[in-house]
């Protein structure tokens, strides 16, 4: 098991989480608003739905993944979705607002607003279908089915450590919060997600062909 291909699947999944979507932008909200503990949960109720969406698609897909219209369809739907997201990501920078305010949500309320915000969100799905799919699609073809478990693991590090990240951002890191940074957080993650849907999009254009 290559080193750098582990660290692949962990940068993806921070790649994955970055971009200022809706559940970014809670956490960053309800972290400037009240705190560490309220940024934290709004991030843990969004990987406990992305969680939710790894494990279906691993345990419902998996089976088919060795078929070969399967593996085109994951990787070039895999590479769009990326490519929007990224582009999406990037369109957008000058979208978000951090407004303060003086009253505190409950945890509860942040926990809620996280893993509502994913589970219910069509894109998620749909995000999660193909981009996941096609990451298992790869993986399977590569290394057989035993090492799945361990690249999925690490995308959801990748997830873990962005929610860390932001969570320093709204507390300790607060004073440098700015638009500018960002901004720049957007289209760092943005280019990067457009890569990797380049790639996936190559993947299954090659294999088309």
């Amino acid at each position: 098991m290559s080193t750098s291909i582990l660290i692949s699947y962990l940068f993806l999944g921070l790649t994955l989480a970055a971009p200022i979507g809706p559940v970014n932008s809670a956490r960053l909200d309800k972290g400037i608003k009240n705190g560490f503990w309220h940024a934290w949960v709004v991030g843990l109720g969004s990987m406990i739905a992305d969680a939710f969406f790894m494990f279906l698609v691993y345990m419902g897909l998996v089976q088919f993944l060795g078929i070969p219209a399967v593996q085109v369809f994951l990787w070039l739907f895999g590479g769009f979705i990326l490519i929007y997201s990224g582009v999406e990501s990037m369109l957008g920078v000058n979208s978000f607002d951090l407004a303060h305010n003086r009253n505190k949500d409950s945890l509860i309320k942040c926990f809620l607003t996280g893993f509502i915000m994913s589970i219910t969100s069509p894109l998620s799905i749909v995000f999660w279908l193909g981009i996941y799919g096609s990451v298992l699609a790869k993986t399977a073809q590569m290394n057989g089915n035993g090492e799945l478990l361990i690249y999925s693991s690490m995308i959801f590090i990748g997830l873990t450590l962005w929610d860390i990240f932001v969570v320093a951002l709204t507390t300790v890191f607060r004073k440098f919060l700015n638009s500018i940074v960002l901004i720049w957080i957007s289209i760092i993650s943005g280019l990067s997600l457009v890569g990797f849907g380049v790639y996936f999009a190559y993947q299954g254009i090659t294999s088309l062909l």
